[in-house]
């Protein structure tokens, strides 16, 4: 969640670690969220390097050999490293690499792991006492390996600030496109998830995605069209029962049908919408708490602080003053 105390990094080179068995998804994510030119940002985006863990010529997954242009050296530069997943959750993570990570870190870096990447991370003590999360298959094995982590399996991602991880491969976009948004804002991530063709955030966690059904097209169609409804006037009042009816459902029947289709329930899946629609408007328009509150369905601007503290730590001018477009006149709270 973003911590509106926090400044961005000044230093705003972004290193990918690179070793023998390379992910090459994982790996492919890093370069295409931090390493492509994307001059509608500004000079101010990030910088990407690669850091070989091993030397000479290594091997990626589907067959390809690469080298890189640096070593470890590199960590010791970087204000942001990547580890995107790891060789084998069982092999040997190289001292060398846990000693400049323990560095880098001491030193401000931020350090994110991708996938099996965490077991990187725990191997060099970065994750003691700290909250974490890795793939759903890897998640038992994490905490049996390492009982001073606090492993949360059902998310997709823990930001802890200056450690970060990501569960299963595609959750390390949600990560990436969430460090960005932590950065520079919500219209920045909104312009990198449009770039890759994906939501900017999934709400939920990875129980929606583990031995699920694709949903029948004929619910899509009825679920759809109402989420979308729903969207376009948060301002209304809404029930379970006012929108089973909607869908042409019982209220049980929608009820269990919503909830394996979005991974949570209908009250839960509203407040998000209403928060990020409240976020919205305070990053991108001059309008006061109450009205902000009003229009995206919350209420009262005490209900929308309410909120904001207990999802996001934060008040909801903190968090205007962090990401509010500059250029605005600031409003009246």
């Amino acid at each position: 969640m973003p911590k509106p105390h926090e400044a961005p990094p000044q230093n705003r080179l972004v290193v990918a670690i690179a070793y023998d068995g390379l992910c090459t998804f994982e790996f492919g994510v890093a370069v295409e969220v931090f390493g492509l030119a994307r001059p509608e940002m500004g000079d101010d985006w990030y910088r990407f390097a690669v850091a070989a863990v091993d030397d000479g010529e290594m091997r990626a997954v589907g067959g390809m050999r690469f080298t890189t242009d640096g070593g470890l050296d590199l960590i010791e530069q970087a204000g942001t490293i990547v580890v995107p997943g790891w060789r084998g959750i069982h092999e040997p993570v190289p001292e060398a690499l846990c000693t400049a990570l323990r560095a880098a870190h001491a030193n401000g870096a931020r350090v994110l792991s991708l996938c099996s990447g965490v077991f990187v991370l725990a191997a060099a003590g970065l994750l003691n006492g700290r909250q974490a999360t890795t793939h759903w298959r890897y998640t038992d094995s994490l905490k049996a390996r390492f009982p001073e982590i606090e492993v949360l399996p059902d998310v997709l991602y823990v930001d802890g600030g200056t450690v970060l991880t990501a569960a299963g491969s595609a959750a390390g976009i949600d990560l990436c496109l969430h460090l960005i948004r932590r950065d520079f804002g919500t219209k920045a991530a909104n312009m990198v998830a449009r770039r890759l063709v994906v939501v900017p955030h999934r709400d939920g966690g990875q129980a929606q995605f583990i031995e699920k059904a694709v949903p029948e097209t004929h619910e899509k169609a009825r679920l759809g069209p109402l989420l979308d409804a729903v969207r376009a006037e948060l301002c209304r009042d809404y029930t379970v029962a006012s929108l089973a009816d909607r869908a042409g459902m019982s209220s049980r029947t929608f009820l269990r049908r919503f909830e394996a289709a979005t991974g949570t329930t209908p009250a839960r899946w509203l407040l998000l919408q209403r928060l990020s629609k409240a976020k919205d408007l305070l990053e991108t328009t001059r309008l006061g708490i109450k009205a902000i509150a009003a229009t995206s369905g919350l209420g009262s601007a005490a209900n929308l602080r309410h909120h904001f503290r207990q999802q996001f730590s934060t008040t909801p001018a903190a968090y205007r003053e962090r990401f509010g477009t500059k250029s605005l006149t600031r409003p009246a709270a």
